[in-house]
């Protein structure tokens, strides 16, 4: 990491721009948590904050033993773990960008320094594909203003505009200690407390933009037998017009991922482009009511003034902390030149 030898990074200064260029579409992501509520969050608190680095190291031992991780160059606390996401999304950036031509803008609605930065028309005046990473913890109140869902209402009026929002996990909802308890030895990652929930933000950009559509539980996956090879999707072909799944077989494995369930029994509205199995081999309240695979990619297509599309699917698709291959990376480019 700290011997790249990449173009210089740069921080603290305000956008530049990109110039609009026929099929070179412009991505920007916008990470929507406040990172100092996040990062300052109390570590003895068991439930809804992100690991620190320091735990991270612990539970992945030897993975981050190496100088760039150490604390004389990384951060230790929950704001190590916060840069992790940022460093995990550099390999979607990079690919992007040499496809587009375009450079990938990253937005934090509250970043290091404290700076607000809402969704307006400042992120989004030249940006074509917008990706809402709902990564915030539902205790941080991160929720869009009505302003903000009113410039993301233009923004989709705009032909060729894409929104893809990314509602992560909803672990832990159940009052019942016991539930809570099934939900996390079924994923089965030691980093995520027995109550983990995300995506206030998302959810009122969903509920403001009229997206029938809720983020629930934190599914494991399941894996081709004998493997740690994430199982195959199961794609509607016949509902992807636009092909956003060409050659597209597999996303990347993620202990804990949501489902994406309709709230509406309008078919049309929402298209479920893919489901993915699940673990039954590890119980879950949501496989004991007799379901063996979840929502984890949709398509809302143009519909009335809304000229521009709508995607769903977990933010981690987009990053490299939890593997990725030549699937994934063709489900990127295609997101880049349909």
């Amino acid at each position: 990491m700290s011997e790249s030898k990449g173009a210089a990074r740069t921080y603290n200064q305000d956008h530049i721009p990109r110039r609009y260029a026929p099929s070179k579409r412009r991505f920007s992501i916008y990470w929507t948590w406040s990172y100092p509520w996040e990062a300052n969050r109390d570590v003895t608190e068991m439930d809804n904050r992100f690991s620190t680095m320091t735990e991270v190291r612990r539970v992945a031992w030897p993975n981050y033993e190496s100088i760039e991780y150490s604390e004389k160059m990384f951060l230790q606390g929950i704001a190590g773990t916060l840069e992790l996401f940022h460093l995990s999304t550099l390999r979607f950036q990079q690919l992007v960008g040499e496809v587009t031509t375009q450079p990938v803008a990253v937005f934090q609605r509250i970043d290091q320094a404290g700076q607000r930065l809402p969704i307006d028309e400042r992120v989004l005046a030249d940006t074509d594909t917008m990706m809402v990473f709902g990564l915030d913890h539902m205790v941080t109140e991160q929720e869009a203003s009505p302003e903000e869902i009113e410039s993301m209402r233009e923004f989709l009026k705009r032909e060729g505009a894409c929104l893809i929002i990314g509602p992560h996990h909803d672990v832990g909802v159940s009052p019942d200690l016991k539930e809570r308890a099934m939900e996390y030895a079924h994923h089965g990652d030691p980093l995520v407390p027995r109550q983990q929930r995300f995506g206030k933000y998302t959810r009122s950009v969903m509920k403001g933009l009229g997206i029938p559509v809720e983020n629930r539980y934190g599914l494991r996956p399941a894996v081709v037998q004998g493997t740690t090879q994430i199982a195959p999707l199961n794609a509607s072909r016949d509902l992807d017009s636009r092909r956003w799944l060409d050659d597209v077989a597999t996303f990347n494995f993620h202990p804990h991922l949501p489902h994406y369930a309709l709230t509406t029994d309008d078919a049309k509205s929402v298209r479920i482009l893919a489901t993915q199995p699940i673990d039954l081999s590890r119980p879950h309240p949501f496989t004991q009511a007799g379901n063996k695979e979840f929502n984890c990619f949709m398509w809302m297509p143009p519909s009335g003034e809304r000229a521009g599309d709508i995607l769903l699917a977990d933010s981690t698709i987009f990053t490299t902390l939890f593997g990725g291959d030549k699937s994934l990376e063709k489900f990127w480019k295609n997101l880049a030149v349909k």
